[in-house]
């Protein structure tokens, strides 16, 4: 697992690029963009990117540094390897998109 860091405003992966890693948030903050709009700020100890990863899809958003943070860079076999050893990180990962979900599906009703 490696580690990058990324200053205030730098984009870390366009929407429409392959997907080959997830990251996790270890200090600051994320924004995740479609189109020109923030749906989501991704603090420490969070998680994206994961989506593209587990699909083999292209990225469905744009996520920009939003401060500067530390990311911990994982790569599918580190993922898969995560998650045949810790399956904390699969309940984790589902969560996350569930609740990505939902706030999808609320923005929608609202508006």
């Amino acid at each position: 697992m490696s580690q990058s860091q990324f200053k205030a405003g730098e984009t870390i992966f366009k929407a429409g690029e392959p997907g080959k890693a997830m990251f996790i948030v270890k200090s600051g903050s994320v924004d995740l963009l479609v189109g020109d709009r923030v749906v989501e700020t991704v603090g420490a100890d969070g998680i994206f990117g994961e989506m593209a990863l587990i699909e083999h899809s292209k990225r469905s958003a744009t996520a920009v540094a939003k401060t500067d943070c530390e990311l911990k860079v994982i790569e599918e076999s580190e993922f898969l390897f995560m998650v045949r050893e810790t399956p904390f990180l699969s309940l984790k990962v589902m969560r996350t998109l569930a609740n990505r979900l939902r706030a999808m599906n609320e923005s929608a009703h609202l508006g």
